[in-house]
């Protein structure tokens, strides 16, 4: 039991995955500063003078106020964290397996076969491969026109 979770534990996505999600949360503090102390502010000087945020209050209440300020300062933190990590993780691993497949002889833009499609090879391989192979109609169960009996699988 304990092997099998150690070699769950070294396979290398499972080691990039945590160190994604490590970076990843690292990052996005950055992020979350940046938009929090540099683009909020810009955001916030567009609101009113008496509100002094972009946004509108429903009641007298603070707990009312409907900030937009923040959804758009959000959505742009979302937009920043997206942006680093296609341009940052994504596009640069893409780049370097296609690389390795164009060193491997393999077409990158050629679609791996599915499991259905390798299938069905073997299948028509196999039927072709019968009828090539001339019977004389013996009804001896497991054998060939040939006489002799086919090799068993292992």
């Amino acid at each position: 039991m304990l092997k099998g979770f150690k070699d769950f534990i070294m396979r290398g996505n499972v080691i990039e995955l945590s160190v994604a999600v490590i970076i990843g949360s690292a990052f996005t503090a950055i992020v979350t500063a940046v938009t929090n102390h540099l683009i909020q502010p810009l955001i916030n000087s567009v609101g009113s003078a008496e509100v002094g945020r972009l946004g509108f209050a429903i009641t007298d209440k603070p707990d009312t106020f409907l900030d937009f300020g923040a959804v758009i300062t959000a959505a742009i933190n979302f937009l920043i964290i997206a942006a680093v990590v296609y341009f940052g993780i994504v596009a640069p691993i893409n780049a370097l397996t296609e690389r390795a497949k164009r060193r491997q002889g393999v077409d990158p833009e050629e679609p791996a076969p599915t499991t259905e499609q390798l299938l069905s090879d073997i299948r028509d391989l196999l039927a072709a491969q019968n009828a090539a192979t001339p019977s004389t109609g013996s009804a001896e169960a497991g054998t060939t026109g040939t006489g002799t009996t086919p090799p068993t699988a292992k």
